[in-house]
């Protein structure tokens, strides 16, 4: 069999179809090479054989006895059943028990006077020592050699314990490694072997063996340090042909032109730009004047000036001749965008119109949610050229859209956004535009390396003069109900102070009376009274108006969350923003680029249900101004509790790099690679975004010099053959549209 084919086996010629099926419905292995790279999630050393006289409590044990007795029992009224089995060896007795669906096979095996090998967790249930539903394997007593041979194998080995599921488990697929193992053998090795050697890595074939069948620890870290650098490697040398594949797509490009839309534009700014916005906005400039689309990732703090580097880019662009679309999660935020932009810019922003200057531009706004003669001329803007900006929801990407010559396309919090709905925007270039990625959410630099590996990457990490710190405190509520009561006090003398707040809630909380029976809010209530954990989280018409009854009467306390209408929303941010608002009750809809620079205070109810990222964007709408601002995290979960600990987190720190670490420590990596970004199961098995930041970086530089050198990787075709297995369809096409 050749090299690559024995890999690409199907999984049913070997171990049998039922096996097969189970595989790949729910493991998602089809080919013996998946199987392969199905690496056991970690290993039990299985301990020497213990006498039962000498069981050490809370630890695993393997055990060679004999079955005295086997009983099954009923409880719960006959509904449950458990089956237990008393174990001798001479030197002592003990129980084990199984429970449920799991008590058949045992009960037809574990027949008094068989001898089996036992393994599991010493616990003490009623004053007995017992194991509850150990791995076992019968020994058949004919033989005693086989017998001894048997039980050294078991006992003495480092036993794989693979990522399993309910129809299939470890054992049986560890049976299943055993059939495919000998293709290892045939593994086509990725690293050029110059690579290979001068890092001093184990060749492949040997590092699946260890990793599968290890007979020492040194043999486990051996094969995990050689399939963790594979995964980066093969990874970074997609990324890095992505990156170079862009270099050689036309664009046009823009340069700015001297007095111009932009140099207008800066003489009218009356503050100067941090170092850290000139740094980027060269950057961006420096891109935009190629002849190849720029693909750039800028991230940056809340409130670190990124809307006026983006603005500068687009006006850029529109002085080049071309137009520049903004894409924004929400129409909260398109409207926030187009009113802070079109005020920034003046009569800049009136290109055409009587008083606009004759170096300005239209600054159109286009939404799902308006009215069709305003929507009509929106779009006859667009395709005649007269509006050089606009900025607008997904409804920029409907079919009926079209530009006169789009050149740059910013997407804001770009994780808000299906690649699909990305991709779609920027096919409306007559060649393709350059992309700017924005977003306030910190990414770790290895997750930007390897979710975003095929952006360059731009930080903005100053804060612009003028910004007052933010002061976080956790409360709580449940304990120290008196501190709730402060936390009113603290927003009304905000208010009192000429300043306004926020209170956010995780719900909206009409729900109960949309169903028109109010049966939810009645099972919701019960549920809370039996277990106050498991009420429904505060809402946000509940909570408001409780506060105009109680803590906050005789103040303006108005709500807004997302299933209002949308002149409704926008008149509330209006008012709220001319400060005729005292107090604004929402959900997270006021999360990104809501900025009114008079609101110093926010308490966050039900912080707990929020995420470490959410909670510090939020935190990001306050302080915005020359007050110094307030953030009170609102929690009644239990001291001792995870998310407590998160809380406290988010006190502790303003950095948002440092708290991005903190979840991708919490959350791992399956959101963030994976599901999250592709809807495609990532390919990282070996390799953890958090904890392998050298390898990644290791790994990228070593791809890009190989890259930079053969881009089609025509010395390498084993890299090209590993590549082309990882990059199956799905995969492509999402690298393709990061």
């Amino acid at each position: 069999m050749d090299r690559v084919s024995s890999f690409d086996e199907p999984l049913k010629k070997l171990l049998g179809g039922a096996t097969a099926k189970v595989m790949a419905e729910h493991l998602d292995l089809h080919t013996v090479g998946d199987l392969l790279h199905h690496y056991p999630r970690r290993y039990e050393e299985r301990g020497r054989l213990t006498a039962l006289a000498d069981l050490p409590l809370d630890e695993h044990v393997t055990v060679v006895a004999q079955v005295a007795d086997a009983r099954i029992l009923m409880f719960n009224n006959g509904r449950g059943k458990r089956l237990e089995v008393t174990l001798t060896d001479g030197s002592g007795r003990l129980q084990l028990v199984f429970f449920g669906h799991g008590v058949h096979k045992p009960h037809k095996e574990l027949l008094p006077g068989r001898q089996a090998m036992f393994a599991g967790k010493v616990s003490v249930f009623n004053r007995k020592m017992q194991l509850a539903h150990p791995t076992y394997q019968l020994l058949d007593a004919s033989d005693a050699d086989e017998a001894t041979e048997a039980v050294d194998a078991f006992a003495g080995r480092l036993l794989p314990i693979y990522p399993a599921c309910k129809q299939l488990d470890s054992w049986r697929i560890a049976k299943a490694v055993d059939a495919v193992l000998p293709s290892a053998r045939d593994a086509v090795d990725p690293l050029p072997a110059s690579l290979r050697e001068g890092r001093g890595f184990t060749p492949l074939p040997e590092a699946l063996l260890k990793v599968h069948r290890p007979q020492t620890k040194a043999d486990i870290e051996d094969a995990r340090a050689r399939l963790k650098w594979d995964e980066a490697f093969v990874l970074q040398v997609a990324l890095a042909r992505r990156r170079y594949a862009d270099t050689q797509l036309p664009a046009v490009a823009r340069r700015p032109v001297a007095d111009g839309l932009l140099d207008a534009f800066d003489a009218k700014l009356p503050f100067t730009l941090t170092e850290g916005q000139q740094k980027v906005s060269k950057e961006i400039f420096d891109d935009l004047a190629t002849e190849h689309p720029m693909h750039r990732l800028l991230q940056g703090e809340v409130g670190s000036g990124k809307t006026m580097v983006a603005l500068r880019a687009m006006l850029a662009v529109v002085d080049a001749g071309g137009q520049a679309a903004m894409l924004a999660p929400t129409e909260v935020l398109a409207q926030q965008h187009h009113r802070s932009i079109t005020e920034m810019m003046g009569e800049l922003a009136e290109g055409g119109m009587l008083g606009g200057s004759d170096r300005g531009t239209k600054v159109v706004l286009l939404t799902g949610s308006m009215g069709t003669a305003a929507r009509r001329q929106a779009l006859l803007d667009l395709v005649t050229g007269e509006a050089g900006i606009v900025i607008g929801t997904h409804a920029l990407i409907e079919d009926k859209v079209q530009f006169h010559d789009l050149g740059l396309v910013v997407v804001d919090e770009q994780h808000r956004f299906g690649v699909e709905q990305r991709d779609a925007l920027r096919s409306k270039g007559k060649q393709p535009p350059h992309l700017l990625v924005m977003t306030a959410t910190p990414i770790p630099r290895t997750v930007a390396m390897t979710v975003f590996g095929d952006l360059e990457t731009s930080v903005l990490d100053q804060l612009p003069a003028g910004r007052s710190p933010i002061a976080s405190h956790v409360v709580p509520a449940k304990d120290k109900p008196h501190f709730l009561a402060r936390a009113w006090e603290r927003v009304a003398e905000e208010v009192e102070n000429g300043h306004q707040a926020y209170v956010v809630c995780p719900r909206i909380g009409d729900e109960a009376e949309e169903d028109g029976k109010g049966a939810k809010k009645a099972k919701a209530t019960k549920a809370a009274e039996e277990d106050p954990e498991k009420r429904p989280p505060l809402a946000v018409l509940e909570v408001a108006d409780e506060l105009r009854k109680g803590a906050l009467a005789g103040l303006g306390v108005e709500v807004l969350h997302g299933r209002m209408h949308p002149d409704e929303k926008d008149d509330v941010m209006r008012r709220f923003a001319a400060g005729d608002v005292h107090v604004l009750v929402a959900t997270t809809v006021i999360e990104v680029g809501v900025n009114v620079p008079n609101a110093t205070a926010m308490v966050i109810m039900d912080a707990d249900r929020f995420g470490v990222s959410q909670l510090h964007q939020l935190r990001g709408r306050v302080g915005r101004g020359s007050a110094p601002g307030l953030c009170l995290l609102v929690s009644e979960a239990h001291e001792a509790s995870p998310a407590r600990a998160r809380l406290s987190a988010v006190a502790a720190t303003l950095d948002g790099f440092e708290l991005s670490r903190i979840d991708l420590e919490q959350r791992r990596e399956g959101d963030v690679l994976g599901q999250a970004q592709s809807g495609v199961r990532s390919s990282l098995r070996m390799l953890t975004v958090i904890d392998d930041e050298e390898v990644i970086a290791a790994a990228r530089e070593e791809a890009v010099a190989i890259v930079a050198a053969d881009p089609e990787l025509e010395h390498l075709p084993e890299l090209r053959t590993v590549l082309a297995a990882l990059l199956d369809k799905d995969r492509e096409e999402y690298l393709d549209k990061g």
